[in-house]
């Protein structure tokens, strides 16, 4: 059982195992036969790895049957962050597939694929693999002949750190105090191995795998998801937190205040180390940014691409540009040393090098990025999407300049707003941001109204 809902723009994500399943395993079992096919992988080898969900270690088993059915040969790396994933495929050269549902509740479960050197996998290849693996599914066991491919495990771990101490000197750092936050994801299994030998104290929380999160959802986008490393920060007197999401691709920083550090800022940070270390690179971000990292660059003689919102957009446009590094809002870092694609832990380490290798603290660091206010992302549910954007078309008819691209973006001399469809949920998101408080939130309520109903 297959439902279209659930493969997303840039990967498959949907409830399974409960009632109301928007998949099961025999659906599995097709997504992994189509993928065989449609990236003509038999008799090839594919890496793939699993996140701690409840149903990983079974979808994963499913997805390989399939694809072994069609002749391809399964490099099983068993637990393992999407990072690390990317690390495998990169240094294997090989596909990669992730089964994760990153920072959805524990009821989801899901997959995300890359090309040989962690590169993007293409829209229109999505989309075929939807429609093979629809059909497969709705062939009631086309997917489950004897099995033609084979099987082996590898560990990639020690490698992956190996790596990623490889990208940053992290030599000589001062005494730092850090609290990492798992929230009872992967950051649990690479936290040790990446941090373990720099001499930090750590202080860590929720690092024990357990899918079923029974201390806060593993999404730092939501406020309520940091506050417990928040407290954890001010309790202990420490200098950072790192807080990853549930596949540790994404790490969100907490300056030693207990105060959120914004990824646009830890974007114009990275960017200047980056634009440093290679002058005229070029730098990535999406469409909701902040334009600080924009200051930056351009202060630093860089070049700044922007992308769609989606790890797939992003990596595209790394790989297209040769971009030395990319960020997003939602705390996505791409790294060209990392293969153009995106890594919490390598961020976190950018942080603690600037931090370790300086005498100013986290929010002195950040502060030098001052200067614009944002609403953060703001989720509503509309019954249809292109009305409502049609209302925000309307509203600010006449105010700036209206950008079609990803979702609507109006934007003036000193604000912009974006509103844009999730590429995951059935909502709206709404980003604002100005050079004051007050135009930002007048802006912001102003652009609520319209999303949930109608102008004022």
């Amino acid at each position: 059982m297959l439902s279209p809902t659930i493969f997303k723009a840039n990967d498959i994500r949907g409830l399974i195992g409960v009632p109301r399943a928007e998949w099961d395993l025999a659906g599995v079992r097709a997504v992994g036969a189509a993928f065989v096919r449609v990236f003509g992988l038999a008799g090839s080898e594919y890496v793939m790895g699993r996140d701690m969900r409840v149903t990983g270690a079974e979808v994963a088993e499913a997805f390989a049957a399939g694809a072994r059915a069609e002749g391809a040969h399964v490099v099983d790396a068993g637990l393992t962050s999407t990072d690390a994933l990317w690390y495998a495929s990169g240094t294997l050269g090989l596909h990669g597939v992730q089964f994760t549902a990153s920072h959805n509740p524990a009821a989801y479960n899901g997959v995300k694929f890359c090309l040989p050197g962690a590169a993007p996998v293409p829209a229109e290849a999505l989309v075929e693999l939807r429609d093979v693996a629809m059909g497969l599914d709705a062939g009631a066991g086309e997917a489950l002949r004897q099995a033609q491919g084979t099987y082996r495990t590898i560990d990639v771990l020690t490698g992956y750190a190996a790596h990623l101490h490889s990208l940053v000197d992290l030599t000589g750092l001062r005494p730092l105090k850090v609290v990492v936050d798992a929230g009872n994801g992967m950051a649990g299994l690479t936290t040790p191995a990446v941090l373990g030998s720099l001499g930090l104290d750590l202080v860590g929380l929720f690092l024990d795998l357990d899918g079923t999160f029974p201390n806060h959802m593993p999404n730092p986008l939501i406020p309520e998801n940091l506050l417990a490393a928040q407290a954890a920060v001010r309790e202990h007197g420490a200098d950072v937190a790192l807080v990853f999401d549930g596949d540790a691709d994404r790490c969100f920083i907490i300056d030693e205040r207990g105060e959120v550090v914004s990824p646009s800022v830890i974007t114009a940070m990275i960017a200047g180390q980056e634009l440093a270390r290679d002058p005229g690179s070029t730098i990535v971000i999406n469409k909701i940014t902040s334009r600080a990292v924009a200051e930056v660059v351009d202060a630093l003689g860089g070049t700044l691409v922007v992308s769609r919102v989606g790890h797939t957009s992003v990596k595209a446009h790394m790989a297209e540009h040769d971009a030395i590094f990319g960020g997003e809002h939602s705390a996505h870092y791409y790294f060209r040393d990392f293969w153009g694609a995106d890594t919490g832990m390598l961020a976190g380490l950018h942080v603690l090098a600037m931090l370790g290798h300086g005498g100013a603290s986290m929010s002195e660091l950040a502060a030098r990025f001052a200067g614009w206010e944002a609403s953060g992302e703001i989720n509503s549910t509309v019954p249809a999407v292109e009305p409502v954007l049609d209302r925000v078309r309307a509203a600010f008819a006449g105010r700036g300049t209206i950008d079609d691209e990803d979702g609507v973006t109006i934007s003036g001399d000193d604000w912009w707003v974006n509103v844009r469809p999730s590429n995951t949920e059935p909502l709206l998101r709404l980003n604002v941001e100005a050079r004051d408080a007050a135009t930002m939130a007048g802006l912001r309520d102003e652009a609520l109204a319209v999303i949930r109903g109608g102008e004022r």
